[in-house]
């Protein structure tokens, strides 16, 4: 809803109100409140009053989705300058000139204006800027803009090049748009490196405008991805769709991200994009930009249906539900009608081919992390799988089929490496078998069809057991008495892990006896005995974690105890059984290996952290010795682990990045994710934020996959924000952070980090200039500290929110969070927290000029009194400052008075300027002076307690040294100040041509004070 206009409202109140608009989003609200001001306007009966609001509806125009409305103001305006130029001031008649460009470029952008009348008005655009003595910088720039539009690729490079070789004047435009613009050409011309290069005055902040570095960031998304660039690629879009995600005028830089979010294997990304922004699908008064966003909904829609999610609902222009396929053919349709209409009016068909090539796109990256949530999920996943190699085919079969007797070797040949592929393998033997069966090959022997099913049961887990029994009978069919029993033992196991633990062990028991028996006999082989025996201890570990529960220790008696004895009994049995005997056996020696492990485990569970890294570490240098480091990775994971908790951070690393290296082509997405955010978090703690952020980013992506974006995701992104902050890489971290906030919560992950992801936003925030929405996490964040027993970070937030309320201009609210931080300094002892917030309360009762605390004051200014009240409230809460500082220098430690003392010299010094500063406009010479001879008592104590703290405080020192001395000249006493600015020149003395700038400013300073008073 629209403000009411004010039925009084002056010229003054006018210019205010158009203010107060333009500041506001853009969009259709602001837009019409420009028309209800311009109607303000002409009631004035000033035709200057007429010209600005005009000019005023004209600029919301243009950033906004009406562009096609800023034409009839401009005309209005150009007619009034040609009829009455003297009506015009000198701010209105540069405007006037300014906006010819927007015309232009604003007339591009709509198919139904002719190319002759776009040409027409570039001609006029010239006239008028050689009339008005401008140089043709921005008419050179037009043109080109103009050809590049048509196609006519030899005179858009002419203007290019004339453009950059003109002068440039007031009328070109800023610095960041041009290098936008040439950038955008060299990019187009696929010069991506030279693009970039020209773009980075504008991404480093060194040019900025109202639009830049937002549409920067947008367009070097691709230039970036091309040049494989990744890592710089995601920053862009985070820091850039931030800055553009509120911009309604800015269509086409947000199309830019959906569209990197498609090529970069975020499909789900560029969905919430477009469900953010709903009426960019329909939005026609800039048809260019409609019809670029529209071709990159084609892209990603035919994304999704080429990943075979045609059928699935997806957001689309309002009034209908929309599957993929159905939108990827409205879009595609859409775009290319509105592409045809420029092609038609430019005379050629190079919008169509542009528009084509766009959305036929192809990834330029399988997956790259942004860090970020994705509520909406593809059903894409993107974990690593080792594929089995495909023997040659079955002749006669159909070329997909493979040959049996091939996939049967395969099998074999991995199940005898143990590598993990072998399931699959066997499975694919199983699914040939039917078709082979129905072509009348010879069926499998018994052997065979032991092996398949026994593959098949461990790929079912805790389902296998009745295949794992069905295994076992066709090993005793096929003569193999001892892999019959192996198999028993498998099943055995998979019991346990269904909660029966007691009934396993009833199970295992006979296998155990017999395979003992029969290896003694040499009735079979040292990897069956192996298997029979790793199973018995399973189960009987399994059992010990059960009595341990997931956190506990076994305790030193009980059936705890007695469980761990067995276990550890049954390990060291199987050690001693395959040790020796491993050989080049990849069986044996990695059953070997697992019973050290095991070994280590229970050592672990009963508290002997050392034992258990020790042992764990040689369980994994077995595993990778038999030559499957696969099986190596959990217990490197775990090792991880204990050796975070022993404080070795060199060890831990070493563990995660061996886990990762031997485990992730094999590893569930909830693993990866959990080794590489305890590698973050190692990374971190050690100060190396960058490999941190790196680490975390495939977290919180692995966590998504898994499932877990609630839970490890969210936990994930909380750490992934907190690392690039500390890499003050401010709006990314507020990106993932935002992000991590929508899924923290104090049941899963404590309320202690839903208060620190807020309170590192709102530090973000802050540097982002978005200082009310920096108190807002502030205060939020304060209001759970403040139930915790230790009060120091509910003091320290209610102090972090008054400061961003003072700096968002919020004074009343600034000054109630400011108190409540000084009543909790007060509590905690604190004193620099509690002079502090006096002496920001003091200030803002000047800035505001209202009780800055004290509801007296602030009711006596409410009721329209005189703007002395600020100042008295300001001078009592300094002095209260002051008396703190005193009470607090008598106290214990030589450490704290030093650092109290330097506290109190700050607070005379801003004592003295602020007094200095509140002299009304209308004193009188007699209350000046008073009042400058206050200021300039406490400026004395300020330097006289800098002086006591030595050299540590000498900036601090010579600062109210100057700060004394211009009051000294202001009483007209000049040798008192040159006194003081001399004192500066001594203090300084020796200080070469390489000093720090603080020395050069004071020296310089001290100077202009010497020759002000005639002193020098």
């Amino acid at each position: 809803m629209s403000r009411p206009v004010d039925k009084h409202m002056d010229f003054d109140a006018l210019r205010r109100a158009m203010q107060e608009n333009y500041e506001q989003p853009e969009g259709p609200a602001r837009n019409a409140r420009a028309e209800q001001l311009l109607g303000e306007a002409e009631k004035l009966d000033i035709p200057l009053a007429v010209i600005e609001a005009l000019g005023h509806q004209l600029k919301v125009y243009n950033y906004s989705s009406e562009k096609d409305r800023m034409f009839v103001p401009f005309a209005r305006l150009l007619r009034m300058w040609d009829e009455r130029p003297e009506d015009f001031d000198e701010y209105e008649v540069h405007s006037l000139h300014w906006v010819f460009k927007w015309v232009s470029s604003g007339m591009l952008g709509q198919p139904h204006i002719p190319l002759t009348s776009i040409e027409k008005w570039l001609g006029e655009m010239e006239h008028r800027y050689r009339l008005a003595g401008h140089s043709e910088r921005a008419v050179r720039a037009a043109e080109f803009t103009v050809a590049r539009e048509v196609g006519d690729l030899g005179r858009a490079e002419r203007a290019y090049t004339a453009w950059l070789a003109a002068d440039r004047d007031r009328m070109a435009d800023c610095h960041a748009c041009e290098l936008h613009d040439q950038g955008g050409w060299r990019a187009e011309r696929g010069a991506d490196a030279e693009a970039l290069d020209l773009w980075r005055p504008v991404l480093e902040g060194e040019y900025t405008c109202a639009h830049e570095p937002h549409a920067v960031l947008a367009s070097s998304l691709l230039p970036l991805l091309r040049l494989g660039r990744t890592d710089e690629a995601r920053a862009h879009h985070l820091r850039g769709l931030r800055l553009v995600r509120s911009m309604e005028s800015m269509r086409g830089a947000y199309a830019d991200h959906v569209e990197f979010c498609v090529l970069s294997g975020n499909e789900a990304r560029a969905l919430e994009l477009l469900a953010e922004r709903p009426s960019y699908f329909t939005d026609s008064g800039e048809p260019r930009s409609r019809m670029d966003f529209l071709a990159v909904v084609a892209l990603l829609a035919d994304r999704l249906t080429s990943l075979g999610l045609g059928t699935r609902t997806v957001p689309g222009p309002a009034g209908r539900t929309w599957t993929a396929d159905e939108l990827a053919a409205h879009a595609r349709v859409e775009a290319l009608s509105l592409a045809g209409r420029f092609d038609a009016r430019n005379g050629t068909t190079r919008v169509s081919e542009r528009v084509r090539r766009r959305m036929d796109r192809q990834p330029l990256v399988d997956r790259l992390p942004l860090g970020v949530r994705a509520a909406v999920r593809t059903g894409v996943a993107t974990a690593p799988v080792r594929s089995v190699p495909v023997p040659a085919p079955v002749a006669g079969v159909g070329p997909e089929l493979p040959a049996l007797s091939a996939l049967l070797a395969e099998a074999r040949r991995l199940s005898a490496s143990l590598r993990p592929e072998s399931v699959a393998a066997w499975a694919a033997v199983a699914e040939a078998v039917e078709v082979v069966g129905a072509v009348g090959e010879q069926e499998l022997t018994p052997r065979d069809r032991a092996e398949m099913t026994d593959h098949e049961a461990m790929g079912l887990g805790p389902e296998g057991v009745e295949l794992f029994a069905r295994a076992a009978q066709l090993y005793e069919d096929a003569g193999d008495p001892g892999e019959a029993l192996a198999a028993r033992a498998r099943g055995a196991y998979v019991l346990a892990l269904s909660g029966r633990s007691e009934e396993a062990l009833a199970a295992v028991s006979e296998p155990y006896e017999l395979v003992l028996a029969l290896f003694a006999e040499g009735a079979t082989g040292l990897r069956q005995a192996a298997s029979v025996l790793v199973g018995r201890a399973r189960i009987l570990l399994h059992r010990v974690h059960e009595a341990a529960g997931t956190n506990g220790l076994t305790g030193g008696s009980g059936s705890g105890s007695k469980a761990s004895a067995a276990a550890g009994a049954a390990a060291r049995e199987l050690l001693a059984l395959a040790g020796p005997g491993a050989g080049d056996d990849p069986l044996v020696a990695s059953r070997a290996a697992e019973a050290q492990a095991m070994l280590g485990e229970l050592a672990a569970l009963s508290g002997d952290a050392e034992k258990a890294a020790e042992l764990l570490t040689g369980a994994s240098e077995a595993f990778v010795a038999a030559g499957v480091p696969w099986f190596a990775a959990e217990y490197e994971a775990r090792l991880t682990g204990l050796a975070r908790h022993l404080g070795d951070a060199e060890a831990a690393e070493r563990a995660a990045r061996a886990a990762l290296e031997h485990g992730a082509p094999f590893m569930e997405a909830t693993g990866q994710a959990q080794l590489h955010l305890q590698l973050a978090e190692i990374l971190g703690a050690t100060g190396r934020f960058g490999p941190a952020v790196d680490h975390a980013l495939e977290a919180s992506h692995w966590a998504d996959e898994g499932g877990e974006s609630a839970t490890l995701g969210a936990w994930a992104r909380h750490q992934l924000g907190g690392f690039l902050l500390r890499r003050e890489r401010w709006a990314e971290a507020a990106e993932v952070l935002e992000s991590a906030l929508s899924e923290l919560s104090a049941d899963t992950h404590g309320d202690a980090a839903v208060v620190q992801t807020r309170w590192w936003l709102g530090d973000c925030l802050t540097e982002l200039g978005e200082h009310r929405e920096a108190a807002e996490h502030w205060l939020r964040a304060a209001d759970v500290a403040r139930r915790w027993p230790e009060q120091q970070d509910h003091a320290t937030l209610a102090h972090l929110a008054a400061e961003a309320l003072g700096q968002a201009g919020l004074l009343p609210d600034a000054e109630l969070a400011y108190e409540r931080a000084g009543d909790l300094w007060a509590t905690l002892g604190n004193v620099h927290g509690l002079v502090r917030s006096l002496r920001a309360r003091a200030w803002l009762a000047v800035r505001g000029r209202a009780g800055g605390g004290l509801e007296d004051a602030r009711d006596a200014m409410d009721a329209g009194a005189p703007e002395g009240v600020g100042v008295d409230v300001a001078r009592e809460l300094m002095g209260r400052a002051v008396v703190a500082c005193q009470a607090g220098v008598s106290g214990d430690g030589e450490a704290a008075r030093e650092s109290l003392v330097a506290e109190l010299a700050h607070t005379h010094r801003q004592f003295g300027d602020l007094v200095a500063r509140s002299v009304p406009d209308d004193a009188e010479d007699e209350a000046i002076r008073a009042l400058f001879e206050e200021a300039l008592t406490h400026l004395a104590l300020a330097v006289s307690g800098f002086l006591s703290l030595g050299e540590d405080a000498l900036h601090d020192r010579t600062g109210a040294q100057l700060a004394a001395g211009w009051l000294e000249a202001d009483l007209e006493r000049p040798e008192g100040a040159a006194g003081r600015a001399r004192a500066v020149v001594d203090a300084y003395a020796g200080a070469g041509a390489g000093s720090d700038e603080v020395v050069v400013v004071r020296l310089a300073e001290a100077e202009r004070l010497l020759r002000a008073t005639g002193g020098g």
